[in-house]
């Protein structure tokens, strides 16, 4: 578990560093004549952050290591669950291009909210019903980033004669 510890830290501030680097490609400050952070600004600072959490968790598994440190990283059980929930995204991912991401993404909370983590009905259809209508609002109204819509655009258009 020590070792996979580590690995997976250093893994990741590697990771971290490289988007940094491509990230510096970009104006990562505040750009005057925009009004806005330039265009590397969000991916440097995710990865710096990120990388900061990582060195913390190597420094961690360095100063303290824990008793059960060759317990193995991940139980059965786990690795099920983490195929199952892999398995769900790459439907979702294959049903964006054919219905569009927000019924994919309906299903998938659907699959996930309910019958992988049996939460109530009153969760799943809270939730299931905000995200897309969340998703739509910054997306697409406040970012004009048009999202796949598959099959559904033409549900879109009157939206779209409202919003633009």
């Amino acid at each position: 578990m020590l070792t996979a510890d580590r690995v997976i830290a250093l893994s990741i501030v590697g990771l971290s560093v490289y988007f940094m680097l491509h990230a510096l490609a970009l104006p990562i400050g505040w750009e005057g004549s925009t009004g806005g952070p330039g265009g590397g600004a969000f991916p440097f600072w995710l990865s710096l952050v990120m990388a900061l959490c990582a060195g913390g968790i190597l420094l961690r598994s360095v100063q303290a290591p824990r008793e059960n440190s060759e317990a193995p990283f991940f139980d059965p059980d786990t690795v099920r669950a983490v195929a199952a929930v892999a398995v769900a995204l790459a439907v979702t991912i294959a049903l964006i291009p054919l219905a569009g991401a927000y019924v994919a993404i309906i299903l998938f909370l659907i699959w996930y909210l309910r019958v992988f983590g049996r939460h109530s009905w009153t969760l799943t259809l809270i939730l299931t019903a905000s995200t897309p209508v969340f998703l739509f609002l910054f997306f697409e109204v406040t970012l004009k980033i048009l999202l796949p819509k598959g099959w559904t655009e033409p549900l879109f258009l009157p939206l779209y004669a409202t919003f633009f």
